[in-house]
């Protein structure tokens, strides 16, 4: 299986599914915001990941089958470069897919805790991340936990309370596509499109799938999906943008 083939199965026909379930697909004004939302995101990925990426490779980190991948910018295949892109908008249709089934929530209270508690936890991993950069085994862990965790908590210390309102909605948006990209990325591993070095990873395993890959998912969903709410709650106006679906 080649790289181009891995999108073709496993992450364009879903994307085209949730895009076509979609009721009435990102319309009105609040669609339009939705839109820009998700172009957004999708932007701020392909940047914040590029130069982290290329030099996971650089380092041996991770490596790919030079016969599987089209060609490659820098260090990183094009491929790859696509799926900076189509994580954030599979993700993101599938959170306005759940949006369009849920009411606001009838209180919004401001909580401190919740903005300095959730920012202490992912800075304090971010430490944790720098910790195991200091050893070999931890390597991919760390870089994962070091470039992910600052945003993460950033979020936090400026939406917490608006993400902790919404904790259902907020996990399943994650989870959901998480467990179907740890299933996609372990089919890809084992058809050697890309590989994971064994120098630079613990060696532990969830489901068959490096621990290191099933973190760099969830926490990279995380990014998405906190990324997504919180500009969406914070670009309401005079009309709420999370609609019921016959507003939707």
């Amino acid at each position: 299986m080649t790289y181009s083939l891995f999108h073709l199965i496993f992450i364009l026909p879903p994307i085209l599914l949730l895009a076509l379930q979609q009721p009435q697909p990102l319309a009105g004004v609040g669609g339009r915001k939705a839109g820009l939302s998700l172009l957004l995101i999708a932007a701020v990925a392909f940047i914040y990941t590029t130069p982290w990426d290329n030099y996971l490779i650089w380092r041996d980190v991770w490596h790919y089958g030079r016969d599987r991948v089209i060609g490659t910018v820098g260090y990183v295949p094009i491929e790859e470069y696509l799926f900076f892109v189509l994580q954030p908008i599979l993700t993101g249709l599938w959170l306005y897919r759940l949006l369009a089934h849920t009411e606001e929530p009838s209180e919004l209270k401001s909580s401190l805790a919740a903005n300095i508690g959730g920012a202490i936890i992912w800075a304090g991993l971010g430490l944790a991340g720098g910790w195991l950069l200091q050893r070999d085994f931890g390597v991919y862990l760390g870089l994962i936990l070091v470039w992910a965790s600052p945003i993460l908590a950033l979020q936090w210390l400026v939406g917490g309370a608006q993400l902790w309102v919404r904790k259902r909605l907020w996990l399943t948006a994650t989870l959901a596509p998480t467990l179907y990209l740890w299933i996609a990325d372990r089919i890809a591993i084992g058809q050697g499109i890309w590989s994971i070095s064994e120098v630079y990873t613990t060696g532990l395993h969830l489901f068959g799938l490096p621990i290191e890959e099933a973190t760099f998912f969830l926490v990279t969903n995380f990014l998405v999906v906190q990324g997504l709410l919180l500009l969406l709650v914070f670009s309401k106006a005079d009309k709420p943008f999370l609609q019921t679906e016959s507003e939707f």
